[in-house]
């Protein structure tokens, strides 16, 4: 990864001056503080030079961001189709926005067949934003066939008692949250609820992909785990986490019905209302059988 040296990245987490109401022995004209907001920053993935995606994120864990979502996306089929990523940031008037608004560009080099096959994807599809797709041109360009994901022998060890310690380890570890609030947490846990990655956005996609992408890089996609996520479980949540092998997601809170009925079709473990003492399972996922 390369930055820009002549414009670091914007930081994470914003001060503002604000005038608090109602607080305790505040004055009725209110109490002057300052506040710790999210940074919203908009990121654009640019592919070989091709602006794909503008997406609205956390300026953090970029290059983890970017690769997630080149594979949750299907972009790409492994981590190894991407030869180099590149962050740069723009100010204002590079980016045509107003001012004050800074903008950030993640551009990806990837392998020509990735880039042949995205092209012919760009001409297919209209939009898609980041709470699902939208303006497609046909039912088919929803993209919600999956592959199965392969039986786990492990899986039935993800029970309540598990995910809820999984859960419970969480707060801690959301570290920009704790200050402004308002910000998603995507987690790994090992099949014992050993919660050992944590990454925030404020976007549940950006923080899934932010979190796919950090265990591609370190070649643990592979490995025996959960996802953990402060959100509801959304079909689109679970397809990312599906085309990507993991087996079993869970939520904070409830899931959709597409959520469940796309777990059910991918054989993904699905629990959701994470709340102790206690956990909803919505889709059991597939078990593999001793031989």
């Amino acid at each position: 990864m390369q930055l820009d040296l002549e414009l670091a990245l914007p930081p994470p987490l914003a001060r503002l001056d604000v005038r608090g109401f109602g607080e305790p022995a505040a004055p009725t004209s209110g109490r002057l503080r300052e506040d710790t907001l999210a940074a919203e920053v908009p990121v654009a993935l640019v592919f070989n030079g091709v602006s794909h995606a503008v997406m609205m994120a956390t300026p953090q864990d970029l290059e983890a961001f970017a690769l997630g979502f080149a594979l949750s996306e299907g972009i790409l089929d492994h981590a190894r189709d991407c030869h180099d990523i590149e962050v740069r940031t723009l100010d204002a008037q590079q980016a045509s926005l107003p001012e004050g608004v800074s903008a950030i560009e993640v551009e990806l080099t990837i392998s020509t067949r990735s880039f042949e096959r995205l092209k012919g994807r760009r001409r297919s599809m209209a939009g898609r934003t980041g709470c699902g797709v939208c303006g497609v041109e046909s039912f088919a360009g929803l993209d919600l066939d999956l592959a199965p994901v392969a039986p786990r022998g492990w899986i039935g060890r993800v029970d309540a008692p598990t995910v809820l310690r999984a859960f419970a380890a969480l707060p801690a570890r959301q570290l920009l949250n704790a200050s402004a609030g308002a910000i998603h947490a995507a987690g790994w846990a090992t099949p014992d609820g050993t919660l050992t990655d944590v990454l925030e956005d404020i976007g549940r996609h950006n923080a899934l992909d932010k979190l796919l992408g950090t265990l591609a890089r370190s070649g643990r996609l592979t490995e025996p785990g959960f996802v953990v996520m402060t959100s509801r479980g959304s079909h689109e949540l679970v397809r990312k986490c599906a085309r990507l092998g993991v087996a079993a997601l869970a939520t904070i809170s409830a899931p959709t019905a597409m959520g469940v009925r796309m777990a059910e079709l991918a054989g993904l473990r699905l629990w959701g209302l994470c709340r102790a003492p206690q956990a909803v399972l919505y889709a059991p996922g597939w078990i593999a059988r001793p031989a």
